[in-house]
């Protein structure tokens, strides 16, 4: 099946790889607040889902830009509204667990044990894909990536349409995944039939993502169930390369967020590892040489204040990665509004939800590190 190049976006970010389609109109996007379950806007969304139409809502990890799962012309619409390579599979997202039987060959053991450990929640299973599943929805692929959300309004509203709903993230391809309203209305308006405002998401980064169609079930995206949390509950896990490395342009992505570059803001960005001392004092030499630069800072807490200089915005604590994940997107966004010319980062753990966030900085920074004394020589971020 080969790579579509359609966008609906005549200047397309670079990192997609499109060519603009003069083809496609510009539409009125509707906006709707929904910071609880209410009947009136889950059917007007759930009929603009049945008819084809394309819908962004919140879930409890990111916002999710929703088409019919189960209409090919609806996926391909929503590669079209993000400029997105049609080689990147979409996510399905269902209500209930009865829905999962007509959209799959076989579920394991392994996956019932998941499911009753996570689900509802953000994580998301790969496996075989039924005949139901179209080739648009998956990529492709012959699997299909499904997940169940706990986030209320997200929930409601699946259960409204009662279809499977295929959803990435509600952003344009390439830029930082979008944790408020204002970040999916900066990316989509006029490109999507409506946007719903559930408020601000609680975690902030996309869901883990886990293969199933193997012997030892493969976590292929990190995110805010850890692979101590997986193992836990299913015993070995293996992590693919790719959520340390670039991968190659001829290897075709089992998941999202897996190939093309990702979150990444318009600024080149690089991260810095070493001591805090070492870090610290690399990026103040960055400042104090480059006086004609607008230069952003990603910082935690204990770090902050100790930049001479730049656009410094603190992420959070380094003990608290689930604080950094929530800030993350949000601050790589205001770096894009602040017009800076250059980001330096620190570094993270990669331990817990550390993974997470640092697979996707590294995706964010298109895999540029600056190695200083302190830096781990073992580290798989290479």
């Amino acid at each position: 099946m080969p790579v579509k190049q359609i966008c609906k976006d005549r200047n397309p970010p670079e990192s997609s790889g499109f060519r603009p389609d003069e083809g496609l109109r510009e539409m009125k996007t509707i906006i709707r607040k929904m910071m609880q379950p209410d009947r009136k806007t889950a059917e007007e969304a759930a009929r603009i889902w049945r008819a084809g139409g394309l819908v962004a809502f919140p879930t409890e990890t990111v916002y999710g830009l929703g088409g019919n799962g189960l209409d090919a012309s609806a996926s391909e619409k929503i590669y079209a509204a993000k400029c997105r390579p049609s080689d990147n599979p979409l996510i399905l997202h269902i209500a209930e667990r009865s829905q999962l039987d007509g959209l799959v060959r076989k579920i394991t053991p392994q996956a019932e044990k998941l499911m009753k450990t996570f689900w509802p929640g953000p994580l998301t299973l790969i496996f075989e894909k039924s005949e139901q599943v179209p080739l648009e929805t998956t990529g492709g692929l012959q699997t299909a990536a499904i997940r169940m959300p706990s986030h209320p309004v997200a929930h409601y509203l699946l259960q409204t349409a009662g279809i499977p709903i295929a959803a990435p993230s509600a952003n344009r391809s390439g830029r930082p995944s979008p944790t408020t309203a204002h970040h999916v209305i900066e990316d989509l308006d006029g490109r999507i039939d409506m946007i719903i405002d559930g408020g601000d998401v609680g975690i902030g980064v996309e869901s883990t993502i886990v293969d199933l169609t193997g012997d030892i079930p493969c976590l292929l995206r990190p995110g805010y169930i850890t692979v101590e949390d997986l193992e836990a509950a299913v015993g070995k896990i293996d992590l693919d390369p790719a959520i340390y490395h670039q991968v190659s342009a001829n290897v075709h992505p089992k998941a999202p967020g897996m190939k093309y570059r990702h979150y990444a803001p318009k600024a080149d960005m690089a991260i810095v590892q070493g001591y805090d001392e070492a870090v610290v004092s690399y990026i103040n030499r960055q400042i104090a040489l480059h006086p004609d630069q607008k230069i952003g800072v990603l910082a935690t807490t204990e770090n902050a204040s100790k930049y001479q200089g730049g656009l410094v915005l603190c992420v959070g604590d380094q003990r608290n990665m689930a604080e950094v994940a929530h800030n993350l997107f949000g601050a790589l966004r205001r770096f894009d509004d602040l017009g800076v010319d250059q980001i330096y980062s620190e570094s993270f753990t990669t331990k817990g939800e550390g993974l997470a966030v640092m697979n996707r900085l590294m995706k964010a920074a298109g895999h540029t590190v600056i190695r200083l004394e302190g830096a781990d020589n073992d580290s798989h971020w290479m």
